[in-house]
Order: structure tokens, then sequence, then C-alpha cells
């Protein structure tokens, strides 16, 4: 299993998939999500991270994660 930077807090974030995940009795699963936004910017998010933002969220929200 991989891992990738949460742009909000900075933690590594499991990334589900590949062989090593499907050859195993406990999978894991990816911990976070990829958002786009509407001026077009894409953000990796972990769970903990999306669920501090606001309803209706920006680029600018996601820099304030790391604030």
């Amino acid at each position: 299993m991989s891992t990738d930077k949460c742009d909000g807090c900075g933690a590594d974030v499991p990334i589900a998939g590949g062989i090593g995940n499907f050859w195993t009795a406990s999978p894991k699963t990816t911990g976070g999500m990829t958002l786009e936004f509407e001026d077009g910017s894409e953000h990796f998010l972990c769970y903990a991270c999306i669920e501090q933002l606001p309803d209706y969220p920006s680029a600018e929200d996601v820099v304030a994660l790391g604030e």
C-alpha cells in the first residue's frame, strides 16, 4: 500500500489498491480523496481535514487548514 501527503495537515494518508492489498485477509481502505475546486485546482485531503471544511469550500479553505 502506498501513501500520499494530505494537502491540509501534511499527514501520510494510505492509498488502497495494488497487488499488496489484493492478497490480504484484512484489506486497507484509502484514507482520503482528491477534491477539485471551481478554480481548477485539485487537493488531496484526508477525511479528518475534509470534515473541517465548510459546506461550500474553496481552495483558500484548504490553505487555511494548514495554518
